[in-house]
């Protein structure tokens, strides 16, 4: 069974000085502790600047962020022990909140060297490209996309869908969403909670999903909404949860973490 377990999870981000001084970390997460299971969906939803996207990154091993205390488990191994690309490999996803451009490189190449370099091999150009389609197909991505610079003059729509095009070909364990919903029309929106609910009813799946809204929980729905304020869960339930959030805010949860 696929699990991810966050344990007491302390990250830091170092900040630049003055020239010549070196940097110094503040404390960004402050005791993370979270479980996502296989077959579960958990949606995380707080104020800009609550560390959603720190928690993120960390697993995921972006070299900013410092791990100063805490443990990330997947199905019982260390992940802070292992490169970002064996994270990968061992079935870790991170679809990011701002994918970046990358000239001269096609979608198609790119897509089939992660996936050779997840699976173990390269898998033969005429199964890839047959297996690409059927994904680009699903997601209501026109063929000339393929061989299109990777994310360059994307709209915001195109980049999140590709974002979702790699989760299903690169069929990781657990898919950690950084805020997918974010800049997507009500169609692209649509096609984009569809790819991820194929992607979680398949067995051997789990979600961590981070939103500020809950319009894309209407179409994915979780099974736990943890509330996220200065850099730690501060409130968990259901999906009733998203709801309250809709209807109050964020106001009530940041006031008691200033007091």
């Amino acid at each position: 069974m696929a699990t991810l377990e966050i344990r007491d999870l302390h990250v830091a981000v170092e900040e630049a000085q003055s020239p010549g001084t070196g940097g110094t970390l503040r404390e960004i997460l402050r005791g993370v502790d979270l479980t996502v299971r296989e077959g579960e969906t958990h949606a995380i939803m707080g104020p800009n600047g609550s560390g959603k996207s720190t928690l993120a990154y960390a697993i995921a091993g972006h070299p900013k962020y410092h791990v100063t205390h805490g443990a990330v488990l997947l199905d019982g191994e260390d992940v802070l022990g292992m490169s970002v690309d064996a994270r990968a490999r061992a079935g870790l996803f991170l679809a990011m909140q701002y994918p970046v451009e990358v000239p001269g490189v096609s979608v198609s190449n790119f897509l089939r060297t992660a996936v050779t370099a997840v699976r173990g091999e390269a898998p033969k150009l005429r199964d890839f490209m047959k297996e690409l389609r059927g994904a680009m197909s699903s997601l209501s991505i026109d063929s000339a996309f393929a061989e299109r610079n990777l994310n360059e003059g994307f709209s915001g729509g195109e980049k999140k869908r590709h974002e979702i095009l790699q989760l299903e070909l690169l069929d990781p364990k657990i898919a950690v969403l950084d805020e997918t919903d974010s800049g997507l029309d009500v169609d692209a929106l649509k096609i984009v909670s569809e790819g991820i609910n194929r992607f979680r009813g398949q067995p051997g799946h789990g979600v961590l999903l981070i939103t500020h809204y809950t319009r894309i929980l209407r179409y994915v729905k979780p099974e736990f909404v943890h509330v996220f304020v200065g850099g730690r869960i501060v409130e968990e339930g259901g999906p009733e949860l998203a709801e309250v959030l809709e209807n109050e805010g964020y106001e009530r949860f940041t006031a008691a973490a200033a007091s």
